[in-house]
């Protein structure tokens, strides 16, 4: 068989065929599809690379089974798994659309013993994403990849690849102590959760409202957005709170258990008041409720991500309540 990674045709928009039978790679490596049962070996394979890079496993297998589960991932279409002879997993690459507008987030994980696999992967990613846009009918794709500001080594395949920095993403956490009063609310400003579809439905509007000028953003309907965050084993609807004031849906907030297995604490997964009403301290109340949330529910800290080039002063009032920085993840980007 032949010596390449060689994506297979379109068949629909953003949609293959998938290979009838594993590819041959370099040196006997062989290739094929995932599937969900393969969640564990590629949390392996990527906390022996984090590890590498930020002196510890960063990735949780649900966030792998989240990767492999998302509606927007075709596995039979956009991931790749390589073996090596001994049939042990050295690689996993993929590109997965999102939205429809021709932006593609790609990755490449390759185990230090078979560095002779990246380039070829590369190419099929972005060949793969070439061919989601043009599936979605469009004549270029927005190409993005997130990586540890730490790791020089994807850094510098990403620059050889025509790749820019684009923004970073901030990780910020907050420590809590046994106990924490809930905040008041503003004036006229009452809290609904999120266990009803009127309320879910609100915080939909809402969050497409506020994210609607951040980096990356991708429009979702209703049902795309409530199926990609289902999916999800971290997502737990009681979670999810709007505010309303007067009656009027003006800030959602989601928490989950990402950061709850291995640490203990709570994550903020979206926070969004849309700009009509930003100033009035509607974040900051958000952001404070989910705190006392996290407390409540023995969490001994908060995380949330913030993008260092957000289009409010978000990270200026994520430190003003005491969270520190952590990490720092990177995004390049490239327009093919």
């Amino acid at each position: 068989m032949e010596d390449t990674l060689e994506a297979p045709p379109v068949h629909g928009p953003g949609r293959a065929a998938a290979p009838a039978a594993p590819a041959v790679t370099a040196a006997g490596y062989t290739t094929r599809r995932p599937t969900a049962d393969d969640a564990g070996a590629v949390h392996e394979l990527i906390s022996l690379c984090d590890i590498q890079v930020i002196g510890k496993a960063d990735m949780t297998l649900d966030d792998v089974a989240d990767q492999l589960n998302d509606p927007s991932f075709d596995p039979a279409a956009d991931g790749w798994l390589v073996h090596d002879p001994s049939g042990r997993l050295v690689a996993w690459a993929w590109a997965c659309r999102r939205g429809d507008g021709g932006a593609v987030e790609i990755d490449v994980v390759v185990h230090p013993a078979a560095p002779e696999l990246t380039g070829r992967l590369w190419d099929t990613v972005l060949d793969r994403a070439r061919r989601i846009a043009a599936g979605l009918g469009h004549d270029h794709a927005v190409t993005d990849i997130a990586m540890y500001r730490e790791d020089s080594g994807k850094r510098a395949l990403a620059t050889a690849r025509g790749f820019a920095h684009a923004t970073s993403f901030i990780r910020l956490r907050a420590d809590h102590g046994p106990s924490l009063a809930p905040p008041e609310p503003p004036p006229g400003v009452t809290v609904h959760r999120g266990t009803t579809e009127e309320v879910r439905r609100q915080a939909h509007a809402v969050e497409q409202a506020g994210f609607a000028r951040h980096f990356g953003f991708a429009p979702k309907d209703y049902d795309e957005w409530h199926a990609e965050l289902g999916s999800s084993a971290g997502t737990d609807w009681a979670q999810l709170a709007v505010a309303r004031l007067d009656g009027e849906p003006v800030a959602m907030l989601l928490g989950t258990d990402a950061f709850a297995g291995d640490e203990n604490c709570g994550y903020v997964r979206r926070l969004a008041v849309p700009p009509a009403f930003r100033g009035r301290g509607l974040g900051r109340f958000m952001l404070r409720t989910a705190f006392a949330d996290d407390v409540r529910r023995g969490r001994i800290g908060t995380y949330l991500h913030v993008d260092a080039g957000n289009v409010t002063p978000a990270l200026d009032l994520y430190l003003s309540v005491g969270m520190r920085q952590v990490l720092a993840i990177d995004v390049w980007r490239r327009t093919l």
